[in-house]
């Protein structure tokens, strides 16, 4: 008696996730390669020429020469600071993009920037406030207060993504309009405003590194374990809630991520455009929208591109030096635009 054999089963889909997470994988790794390339880049060059010798001398045997004062208290602490505000713009973007659904969010959508303006602004008018590293405080409170109003505003547990967006876009305009008006009428404000507003991390140094780290640090720890939550999220409430996902936990969880990131990332630069926006749309076209590997590659590649374009910002333009936010809005604007067009717009 024959006995028929079952079918042997194809192996080709069982190959192609493998084969597809190698890849991502190895994407990745030559993403860290190029950022810290572009890390030993901007602690090599400068406004200021000096040999490779030199920049050794300062980085492992300081003796204060003026070489050495460059590289030890300049350009280390800009460096650190690039590469943790980079991370927490690109996580914040990639973070607020799911939150609501949106593949052209940035930071301004909730009305994180305008809170730390109207806070920075209002310290500097009316309590007289003159250090860029009392900013940092009043930048952070000023955007949690809003994301925390947002949230509200939005619908608190009932929130949507479309009643957050439309709650931080009317946030945002309201403390725009604030921040100009303290500016027209307090020329201190307006001039002391106007330097942070551009975003730049040429003020730099390990005073503001050492307070903003700890709110980038956890903000960026936290975002990277919300990848699976929000790729729930992104099948709609209905089967997130089938597949156990809690929306309340997330919305506020990502709420805070957001806050963190960006209010610590624009308290010590200032607003920086594009960053945010870029990264996790142009991370979506080849890692699909898996979260997970979109926070990954994110939280690469933002600080990399940052710091290239605060390393052009300050060569291009010798001895003096282009922000780095003119940069990023600069080279970003047509980037972005040429991706859009090109491209089918990536999904989340």
């Amino acid at each position: 008696m024959l006995v028929e054999s079952p079918p042997e089963q194809s192996a080709a889909p069982v190959a192609a996730p493998r084969a597809r997470h190698g890849a991502r994988t190895a994407g990745l790794l030559a993403a860290l390669a190029v950022l810290v390339v572009i890390a030993l880049t901007s602690l090599a060059m400068g406004a200021k020429a000096m040999p490779l010798t030199d920049v050794w001398h300062g980085l492992f045997h300081y003796t204060g020469t003026p070489s050495d004062v460059v590289v030890h208290d300049l350009r280390i602490p800009r460096t650190l600071l690039g590469l943790m505000v980079g991370t927490g713009l690109g996580l914040s973007g990639a973070v607020m993009q799911a939150l609501t659904r949106n593949p052209l969010a940035e930071p301004g959508i909730l009305g994180v920037n305008a809170g730390a303006a109207a806070a920075v602004v209002s310290a500097i008018s009316f309590l007289g406030v003159t250090s860029l590293s009392g900013f940092v405080w009043y930048a952070l409170g000023g955007a949690a207060v809003v994301s925390v109003v947002v949230y509200v505003l939005g619908g608190s547990r009932s929130a949507t993504p479309v009643r957050l967006a439309l709650a931080g876009t009317a946030a945002s305009f309201a403390l725009t309009g604030y921040v100009n008006a303290v500016q027209l009428m307090d020329s201190k404000a307006l001039d002391k405003l106007r330097f942070w507003t551009v975003g730049s991390l040429a003020t730099a140094n390990m005073e503001t590194v050492r307070q903003v780290a700890p709110f980038l640090l956890a903000g960026a720890a936290v975002a990277l374990l919300l990848g699976r939550p929000l790729n729930a999220m992104a099948m709609g409430d209905d089967t997130a809630r089938a597949l156990g996902a809690n929306l309340t936990r997330t919305r506020i969880t990502a709420m805070v991520v957001i806050t963190l990131l960006c209010g610590a990332a624009t308290a010590a630069c200032g607003p920086i455009t594009f960053i945010g926006l870029m990264v996790p749309h142009l991370v979506r076209t080849f890692t699909g929208p898996d979260m997970r590997w979109v926070l990954a590659y994110s939280a690469v590649l933002s600080p990399a591109l940052l710091l290239g374009a605060d390393v052009l910002g300050r060569v291009v333009t010798r001895p003096a030096e282009l922000q780095v936010g003119i940069v990023t809005a600069i080279v970003g604007g047509p980037v972005f635009i040429y991706l859009v067009r090109r491209k089918r717009m990536a999904q989340l």
